[in-house]
Parts: C-alpha cells; sequence; structure tokens
C-alpha cells in the first residue's frame, strides 16, 4: 500500500485499487475508490459546480522505535510508516499508515471514521476478525462489484434525513433502510449527525445502510466504485448549506404553490373538474391550483386528454386560469402496448427492458412498459407528446406519478435501462424524470417550474420537484409517519413536500373518525410546504363499468371537497384555508430563503435550536420557517397536547395569546378547531 499527494488530491493506492479524497466545495470532501485501472466517471448527483477550494495536504511521520515497525510482517505489508492529513476549511480527513481514514473538525474533535479490525497490535481495534472497511467484490466473470463500506458507531449519535420511509422514528440511529425506492418510499442517502458533520451516499445503486449500534454499514449489491461526500459546519444550517450546494437548490416557488391545491382520486371528466372550481370561487374559497388525475386519456402512453370526457380543454385551462386556478395534468410513465406511441417507442430504445421475463413491467388497468426516463431520447420524446397534447393548451404544471417506477414486481435484477442496470442505477430514474419536464419547460421559456413528483433521489430539488408521499393510509399512525418523512425528506434535501391530506387509501366521508383525522390533517397540511387535499374516499361509487372503444375507464371516489365533510367541519377547513392565505408573505420569504442557501422550509426543532439538548429528541413538532413552531394533533379525541418550548426564545401561544418562557414543557388546549401553534414573540404575527 502507498500513499501518495497528486495535486489537490490524496491518493491511497494498492495495486489496481485506489481510494481519491479532495475537496469538493466549502468545508467539504469527496471520496471515491475503485478496484479498476481508471476511476468510473460517474458523478450521478454531485454534477452541480461547486466552489473550488485549495485542500491543505501534510504528513506526519509517525514514531517507529517501537520494535513492532522493524518486523518482517510490517515490511512485508507497509511500504510507509506515516499519516497523512488532507484540510479543506473546517474537515480535515486522517488517513494513517494502515490506510484508514478518520474526519475531525476544525477544533480536532472527532467526527466519524472508518471501521476496521484487522491484526495491527498498535491499531487500538485490534484484533484477528481481518474485517477491512471498505470492499469492493467482483462478481463472478463480470466487471460489476459488489460494494460494502463501515464506519464505526457511537452511542451519543443522532441520525437523521435519508429520504421517505414509511415509519415513526425521526432519528434513525438504530434504523436499517433499503436503499431502492418503492411507492411512499424514497431513498435520498444523505444524512445530518448530531456529531456536526453530513454524509451523502453518492451511488444510485439498489442496496441497504443499517445505522447500528456497533457499526454503521452501507451496501450495493452492483456498482462500478465507492463515492461518498462528507461535510462538516458549526451548524445544521451551514451542513445543508454545504451539501445542497454539492447536489443542487430548489428554485423559486411559483406563486401557486404557495396556496391551496384541490385534488381527488380523480375528476372523470372536465366538467366535474370545473363545476368544483366555480363552486370554490363562489363561496369566495381560495383555491391555487386543481389537479386533472390519472387516466383522463383513453390508454396509457397516449399523452392526451380523452376526447368524449374531456371534449374541450382549451377552454376548461382558459376559464380556470381566469379564476385564478392553475390546471394541474398527471403524466404516467407507463405505456400500454396498445398504446399510438409504443410501437415507435419500442423501434428507438425508449422503453426499459428486461434481460428475462415476459416484459410486461405493470398489469393494472393495461398492460403497461415504463419508458425509460434514463434516456435522453426517451425524456424528450416524452415532452414532445406531452407539450403537443398539453402544454400548447396553456397547461404549464405536471404531476409526475408512479416515478419510482412502481413496478409489480421489485426484482431490480430483471430490469435494465439506458443508464445501466436497474441494480446500478435504478434510484436516479424519479429525477431523470423530472429533467425530462424541467428541460422541456425551460426550452419553452416557463421562469418558476414545480412537478408534483412520487419519488426523489438526491438533486431531484434543483429540477422543481415538490415530492409526495405517496399512496398511504388514511389513519392516524399514517399521519405520525408522514411527519417523520417529511422532515426527514427536507434535511436529505428535499424541502417541497406535501402528504395527501386524510390519507390516500381508505376515508369513508360520513365516518365521524374519518371526518376528525381529515380535520386534523388538513390543519396540519395547512403549515406543510404545499397545502394539497387528495385521497381516493372509500367506498368508490357503485357504477357500471365503463369503456370507450373497449377500453376499460376508471371510476372514482366520494366527494373530497372541504364542504363534503359535515357543515361544522366546512367552517374549521374554511378558517384554514384563510390562515394559509395570510402567510402567504411569509411562506414566500421562508421559501427564497430555501433557495438561496437549501435551509428547508420545514425542518426539525433542532435546527434552529441546535444548542438545546431537548431539541435533538423532539420528534412530534416541528419549525415552519424561522418563526413558527407547530405541534400537530396526532392522536384520535385528543384536546390538547404537550408542546416542548426550546430554550433562548419566549414563545407564543397562536391561540390562547399567553406567552411562555423557551426551555420548559407547556400543555396547552387543542380543541378540535385548533392546531397549537408558537411564534417567536418578537415575530408579532396573527395566525388565529
Amino acid at each position: 500500500m502507498g500513499i501518495y499527494i497528486d495535486g489537490n488530491r490524496l491518493i491511497i493506492r494498492n495495486g489496481n485499487s485506489q481510494v481519491w479524497i479532495e475537496p469538493w466545495g466549502e468545508n467539504s470532501l469527496r471520496v471515491r475508490m475503485t478496484a479498476e485501472p481508471e476511476m468510473d466517471k460517474h458523478d450521478w448527483a454531485l454534477c452541480e459546480p461547486v466552489k473550488e477550494c485549495k485542500a491543505e495536504i501534510r504528513k506526519e511521520t509517525v514514531d517507529t522505535t517501537d520494535p513492532w515497525y522493524k518486523s518482517e510482517e510490517y515490511a512485508h505489508y507497509h511500504q510507509t510508516g506515516d499519516n497523512y492529513y488532507i484540510t479543506n476549511g473546517k474537515i480535515t480527513a486522517k488517513v494513517d499508515y494502515e490506510g484508514q481514514i478518520s474526519y475531525y473538525n476544525q477544533r480536532g474533535e472527532l467526527l466519524t471514521e472508518e471501521y476496521w479490525r484487522n491484526r495491527n497490535r498498535l491499531n487500538r481495534y485490534c484484533t484477528s476478525l481481518r474485517l477491512p472497511a471498505r470492499v469492493l467484490k467482483c462478481s463472478k466473470g463480470g466487471t460489476d462489484y459488489e460494494l460494502t463500506a463501515r464506519f464505526e458507531a457511537y452511542d451519543d449519535e443522532k441520525i437523521f434525513g435519508m429520504g421517505q420511509y414509511q415509519e415513526k422514528h425521526l432519528n434513525k440511529k438504530g434504523a436499517s433502510l433499503e436503499l431502492a425506492h418503492r411507492n411512499s418510499q424514497s431513498s435520498v442517502p444523505f444524512f445530518l449527525s448530531s456529531r456536526g458533520y453530513g454524509f451523502f451516499w453518492n451511488n444510485p445503486a439498489v442496496g441497504t445502510v443499517t445505522f447500528g449500534t456497533n457499526k454503521t454499514e452501507w451496501y450495493a449489491k452492483s456498482t462500478q466504485k465507492l463515492d461518498y461526500f462528507i461535510t462538516a459546519g458549526d451548524t445544521p444550517a451551514e451542513i445543508e448549506k454545504n451539501y445542497t450546494a454539492a447536489v443542487g437548490r430548489a428554485p423559486r416557488m411559483p406563486e401557486y404553490g404557495l396556496g391551496y391545491w384541490q385534488c381527488k382520486l380523480r375528476y372523470r371528466n372536465q366538467e366535474e373538474l370545473l363545476a368544483v372550481a366555480r363552486e370554490h370561487k363562489r363561496r369566495g374559497l381560495p383555491m391555487d391550483a386543481i389537479v386533472v388525475d390519472f387516466f383522463h386519456w383513453t390508454r396509457q402512453g397516449d399523452f392526451k386528454f380523452e376526447p368524449r370526457d374531456w371534449p374541450d380543454p382549451d377552454a376548461m385551462v382558459k376559464e380556470l386560469k381566469e379564476l385564478g386556478i392553475e390546471t394541474v395534468v398527471s403524466v404516467w410513465p407507463t405505456i400500454d402496448e396498445k398504446s399510438e406511441n409504443f410501437g415507435e417507442m419500442a423501434d428507438k430504445g425508449y422503453l426499459v427492458s428486461t434481460d428475462r421475463g415476459n416484459g410486461l413491467h405493470m398489469t393494472w388497468m393495461g398492460n403497461t412498459v415504463f419508458f425509460d426516463a434514463t434516456n435522453p431520447g426517451a425524456q424528450k420524446f416524452v415532452w414532445e407528446k406531452c407539450k403537443e397534447n398539453y402544454y400548447k393548451k396553456g397547461i404549464r404544471t405536471f404531476w409526475l406519478d408512479e416515478a419510482e417506477p412502481e413496478y409489480d414486481s421489485y426484482e431490480f435484477d430483471v430490469y435494465r435501462y439506458y443508464a445501466g442496470t436497474a441494480l446500478q442505477c435504478t434510484n436516479i430514474y424519479p429525477l431523470m424524470y423530472a429533467k425530462g419536464f424541467w428541460d422541456g419547460l425551460k426550452a419553452e421559456g416557463e421562469k418558476d417550474v414545480l412537478s408534483l413528483v412520487r419519488c426523489a433521489w438526491a438533486g431531484s430539488q434543483k429540477y422543481g420537484v415538490l415530492a409526495w408521499s405517496g399512496d398511504i393510509h388514511s389513519s392516524f399512525r399514517a399521519m405520525r409517519e408522514q411527519l417523520q418523512a417529511g422532515l426527514n425528506m427536507a434535511i436529505a434535501g428535499i424541502p417541497w413536500w406535501t402528504s395527501d391530506i386524510g390519507g390516500f387509501m381508505g376515508g369513508d366521508i360520513s365516518d365521524p373518525s374519518f371526518r376528525e383525522l381529515l380535520v386534523r390533517w388538513f390543519q396540519w397540511g395547512a403549515f406543510n410546504p404545499v397545502f394539497r387535499m387528495h385521497g381516493e374516499r372509500s367506498p368508490w361509487y357503485e357504477r357500471e363499468q365503463e369503456y370507450i372503444n373497449g377500453v376499460r375507464q376508471l371510476t372514482s371516489g366520494q366527494d373530497n371537497e372541504v364542504w363534503s365533510f359535515g357543515e361544522d367541519n366546512y367552517e374549521i377547513l374554511k378558517k384554514y384555508l384563510f390562515i394559509r392565505e395570510r402567510l402567504r408573505p411569509y411562506i414566500r420569504r421562508t421559501m427564497d430563503e430555501c433557495s438561496e442557501n437549501g435551509t428547508p422550509v420545514m425542518r426539525p426543532v433542532f435546527y434552529d435550536f441546535y444548542n438545546d439538548k431537548v431539541a435533538w429528541n423532539i420528534e412530534d413538532e416541528y419549525m415552519f420557517g424561522r418563526d413558527i413552531l407547530v405541534a400537530p394533533i396526532m392522536e384520535e379525541g385528543a384536546r390538547e397536547r404537550t408542546v416542548y418550548l426550546p430554550e433562548g426564545e419566549k414563545w407564543t401561544d397562536a391561540y390562547t395569546k399567553k406567552t411562555y418562557d423557551g426551555g420548559q414543557y407547556v400543555t396547552v388546549p387543542a380543541p378540535i378547531e385548533i392546531i397549537p401553534v408558537f411564534t417567536r414573540s418578537n415575530a408579532k404575527m396573527d395566525i388565529y
């Protein structure tokens, strides 16, 4: 093994195996390892131009007076007795004579280090396990590698981020997470550590990560290299700023993204949708966007309106614009084998291929194959169809559904993309799906672009992605899980986030228990980055199955408008529509700060109050911008709740107007019409 300085880079070399450590923006390092003669050239999410930083690289000679250094064992295995250090601002990587990498901040405090267990008796982890920290194991007869990377575990460490997983804990310490997308699961492999660093696994391969009590272990089943980014900062905001500088930040939020979005399982036709929009405005209620959801087409992959049910989309979009409402249209990446576009897309290689099986990817409402969003030609083809059939009718906002993509079977070793095998790169699919529409809209001169997308990977945010949490259940448990999902997506760099208010699956609008859930979720939704109603609202209407030219049409669920849940609840929901309107200037400022420096719109309490040790343990409340603390009611029947108020501030209950000193728990009233919200006392905000 040898350690070398190559300009602004430190290299650990052992035959063909080499590790590169180099600056990557302020206070940050990028680490890559290959077992090939040349480093793989994919930058994946680390493709943003970052500030060029000159590293300080130095060598420190190890004290070799110990007799072990003169032994045959040492002479056989080692070429150097030196430690090397590479420093970029507030982070330093130390590479010891064994090749172990440790990371320190500017105060010399250990942030994290690789997990090695070897026989070197001078190493404090001396064992006979012979367990290395990084392994690239070549597949039998192949050119890909199985990758494992291990790091030390720390009892005092808390871990936040990693994207969206359907479970209850905000702190991911102790969790084992699949590095793959599914409906309602988005793997965005960046975490922020309570020890003062951020770590991004720059690899879209399918795998796992385990934040164990004995070690942290990353694994990819098939890849070409090890690639990660690590950054240090004195505050969570500084760490987030460094990370988002490297992978990209959300652009400016369009104005309609600040208001209320109306949606249901699907409006079956043009007149149904217009009737709801007209009624909203007749009642004097605010609405910024309304959604034409899935199966408004004849077949999947046609990318156009079914003319029987949507006879005049141009007039519909024009009327909605006159009402001040943006039209959002659903696009699916599934191409029916009977679609008018299937043959051409198949001939041109624009469809995801399969290495075995019958070639179909999804068989719901048709036999379909996903288009290959990693193929630039396929991106352009789909956009051109949507441009012709939607954009030219005045539609500027698209709902990019099924973006994981949602295969009938998540057997990733079956599928193959333009960019490589699904095992190696499937996690970039939602990013590339959104990129195709971003590029198309930008080419048409659009300034503020937003796409509602049911999945995301690192960097998706720079393409105007509004992620939502997928087809979740209508229950208080699911609601609680969405809070941690939204906060961890925000920490992972995806700040535009929303969930289906009331949940998607289930939810009988005549059931008092569901009505209570809907009210509580709606209140919380008013303090989400995007405020959006949706859900299938079972049981579905009993209608005879409809067909157009032999193609079965999808029906719809129960009503899902604010007046659909009883007159008493209507008055509550109406109140929060106008609360959201009053918050527009505040949300605009918060969104602009997010675009400027990467600070999320909604974020855990510790993000702003990192010196408060209690704040790092708070998982059921959050900050909505700098000045608003939100404590949702997520238990059926609850009419009060206990709230922790971070120290160092005075807090005013927006409902009772009572002011409290920070650094304490308080119990406050929460009648059915109230979500507990506190403001910094100097903010002078009127919410209720």
